[in-house]
């Protein structure tokens, strides 16, 4: 899959979207918990990406779509992700 070819305005409104989305709570949330995981994982994880969905490491390619089922069915559902609470 190549870059999109859009206009220089569409892809600065893109641009704008994606950082909106990636600065949500939850996917800051996933980030750092795959972070975690990566450090913990050592070389393992090495060319691999986690699976918040199926917990485990997939290859890239096999980790995007639903599994190959597309992502419509998955829209908006809530994963199996514990997130790390602060201690008082």
């Amino acid at each position: 899959m190549g870059k999109q070819k859009l206009s220089i305005k569409a892809a600065a409104a893109k641009k704008k979207r994606d950082l909106a989305y990636a600065m949500t709570p939850e996917r800051r949330k996933k980030k750092a918990h795959a972070q975690r995981m990566r450090n913990k994982a050592g070389s393992k994880a090495n060319g691999m990406d986690w699976d918040h969905k199926d917990q485990r490491w997939e290859k890239p390619s096999k980790n995007r779509g639903n599994d190959g089922n597309g992502t419509k069915k998955e829209s908006g559902k809530k994963y199996k992700f514990k997130a790390y609470k602060k201690k008082k």
